[in-house]
């Protein structure tokens, strides 16, 4: 079990702190030896650890490596010294003459494959040993004799000789190579006359050819040979792909396997695709996404069959596993301007056998400073909620959520002590759109700069949803959309009247295939129409400032204020946001950005007295997201505003 802990750690590459939130999920043990457990966080900050922990190798040979390349770019040479494992490993000399021969050997196929992936087909290149070449009848010999007097020098010359650009590109028919009808340009195989011809690029043109046709509903469509001509008198690269794309076909029969640990009919229920419908791989993708986000199932798998059925369609097989039912774990939040929690937690991801979930959470809170308007109050804070989500309601598209916690909140602008409730039944569109229809409810006593009151609180929320983004915790392109309309049948010393309304827009844009360049941005906004400042509570008025809305300004800092300068709240707000985001290294990051925002007493912003802020933030990227280490400063603070913010979470900042 030590050695499991070990390999969590140097595969994941997750922070301590998250660590303990998995604890009991079966992925790190909880009784891990003292030892193991240093050893792991120590392969934590250094993945390469455990891999250079090797025993010595048994009659070694050890050799020095003079690699020489006549001509070419910096980016030639680099790439051939890149590809070299004489290179890199001459630290770890091979076993025997054998054995350096067989590195010499490999190193002549990798050098080529880097000249090709450079675009250098008319290079040439010699590797000897000993001032031998690795052919020679003899050679075990020669290295024996040489190693006697020393390490055993290898030299390797390369010319990479001109670069070439593509030249033709076709697409024909495997059975008859006539030219296919809606083959993708060259443009859109990336593989444009005059462009480097690098050889990656055409074994990333297969994949696309492939896709392009499964696409277009042929599941057995193929690259089934492909023709590379070079041609040295015009330093071009011809290519011809021979492309078989078998018969169109629909979806067949759906099998599932698996599942026995959900009602009968669960996965199947959830499936939308009918026998007969166009096949499409995206569809498939798309189901695949869906099922796995079901909180009791660990993996899915969707096979397609290797031939069509009797009735000409395409069987499919679902393969589903579960995951341990019980979880425990904890998570902990830090800022010096919003206060720090730490939560435990326990939860069922299939309490009665139908994807049922039940989650209990046990939150303390320290709000860091005194609140503005009960100066004299206790600043811890707690929250202990339930939360049980039923899936499948109605129909399959149909969850029932609800959630009852009792808490004590401490803010700058009131402290709150109370019973809230807040349940509906969320229905999905699809995969990107959901409507949510519930009820608000809240029996609270609140001490604000006006004095204590007791509130009571009903509403029906309708919150609308799209998410088109390709990731939860680090998208690098789409879009997301939240709104939520409240009307209230009680807010406060409020009859039925008022009306909430808010919405934030999200987008983000990969520059690069690699999505090492990402631009994020977010737009927030609402406002109460129907109630007069006063009349709204004050834990339901809105409030700018902290990590969660404008970091860089103290939590809740960027609101209205009473004439004695202490925080009130506001009937309505503004935010935006913009980030960068760039990745330094595969799991180092940094982020630059600039937040605005304010609230307002108004019903609607006036975008006076708006407040800017800017920072820089670090991430290090994680199996499960990235970490989040912001700083802000305000640009244009206020006599009670601080000078910086520090923020740190798992996750974007949006």
């Amino acid at each position: 079990m030590a050695r499991a802990a070990t390999s969590f750690f140097g595969l994941c590459r997750r922070p301590v702190a998250v660590t303990a939130a998995v604890l009991a999920l079966g992925i790190l043990p909880a009784h891990a030896e003292d030892g193991d457990f240093f050893d792991s966080v120590a392969n934590f900050f250094n993945p390469n650890r455990e891999k250079e922990k090797k025993p010595p190798t048994i009659d070694a040979v050890p050799y020095t490596i003079e690699l020489e390349v006549v001509g070419g770019d910096r980016s030639v040479k680099s790439a051939i010294t890149d590809a070299s494992n004489l290179e890199s490993m001459k630290s770890n000399p091979p076993s025997g003459a054998a054995g350096l021969v067989r590195r010499v050997t490999a190193d002549r196929d990798r050098i080529i494959a880097a000249l090709y992936s450079n675009g250098y087909y008319g290079g040439t290149m010699e590797i000897t040993i000993s001032g031998n070449r690795a052919d020679t009848p003899n050679i075990f010999d020669i290295v024996e004799a040489s190693r006697a007097r020393g390490p055993v020098p290898v030299k390797i010359v390369v010319d990479p000789g001109p670069q070439f650009t593509f030249g033709a590109v076709r697409v024909l028919s495997a059975s008859n190579r006539q030219p296919l009808a809606d083959a993708p340009t060259q443009r859109a195989l990336r593989l444009e006359t005059g462009q480097v011809a690098r050889a990656d690029a055409i074994v990333a043109a297969e994949t696309t050819l492939s896709d392009h046709w499964r696409r277009m509903g042929y599941p057995f469509a193929k690259v089934a040979n492909k023709e590379v001509v070079a041609d040295h008198a015009t330093q071009q690269l011809n290519v011809t792909f021979l492309v078989s794309t078998g018969p169109r076909a629909t979806f067949g029969k759906f099998t599932v396997s698996g599942a026995d640990f959900l009602t009968p009919g669960f996965i199947e229920d959830r499936i939308e695709i009918q026998p007969g419908e166009p096949y499409s791989p995206e569809r498939l993708a798309a189901l695949r996404r869906r099922l796995a986000k079901i909180e009791s199932v660990a993996s899915v798998r969707v096979r397609e069959a290797d031939h069509l059925d009797a009735n000409g369609q395409l069987p499919i097989f679902i393969d589903v596993t579960a995951r341990p039912p019980r979880f425990v774990g904890f998570s902990a939040k830090y800022s010096n301007t919003d206060g720090s929690s730490l939560t435990a937690f326990w939860g069922h991801r299939n309490l009665f056998g139908g994807g049922e979930t039940l989650r209990l959470d046990a939150t303390v809170s320290w709000f860091g400073e005194k609140s503005e308007a009960v100066p004299d109050a206790d600043p811890f804070g707690y929250k202990v909620s339930a939360s049980f989500m039923k899936p499948g309601i109605f129909t399959a598209k149909d969850d029932l959520l609800a959630e009852v916690a009792g808490l004590r909140e401490v803010t700058n602008a009131y402290v709150r002590e109370g019973v809230t409730f807040l349940g509906g039944v969320r229905h999905r569109f699809n995969d990107q759109m959901s409507l949510q229809i519930g009820i608000d409810l809240e029996d609270s006593t609140v001490e604000d700069a006006d004095g204590s009151g007791d509130y009571f609180i009903a509403g029906v929320p309708l919150d609308f949803n799209f998410d088109n983004t390709d990731s939860p915790l680090d998208p690098s392109r789409g879009l997301r959309a939240a709104v939520t309309v409240e009307p209230f049948a009680y807010l406060g010393e409020n009859g039925a009247g008022p009306v909430m309304a808010k919405g934030t827009l999200s987008a983000y844009h990969a520059f690069d295939e690699e999505k090492r360049y990402i631009l994020a941005g977010r737009v927030s906004t609402g406002g109460y129409a129907g109630a007069d400042l006063t009349d709204v509570p004050a834990q339901r008025r809105f409030y700018v400032g902290g990590g969660g809305s404008l970091r860089g300004y103290d939590y809740q800092s960027a609101s209205p204020r009473n004439a004695r300068g202490i925080i009130i709240g506001g009937l309505s707000y503004f935010e935006a946001s913009a980030e960068l985001r760039v990745r330094i290294t595969d799991t180092i990051g940094l982020v630059p950005f600039f937040d605005m925002g304010s609230a307002y007493a108004t019903e609607y912003p006036d975008f006076s007295m708006m407040k800017y802020s800017a920072g820089l933030g670090l991430r290090y990227y994680t199996a499960i997201g990235p970490l989040r280490l912001d700083f802000a400063v305000p640009l244009n603070p206020g006599p009670d505003d601080g000078s910086y913010g520090v923020y740190v979470s798992l996750g974007q900042a949006f």
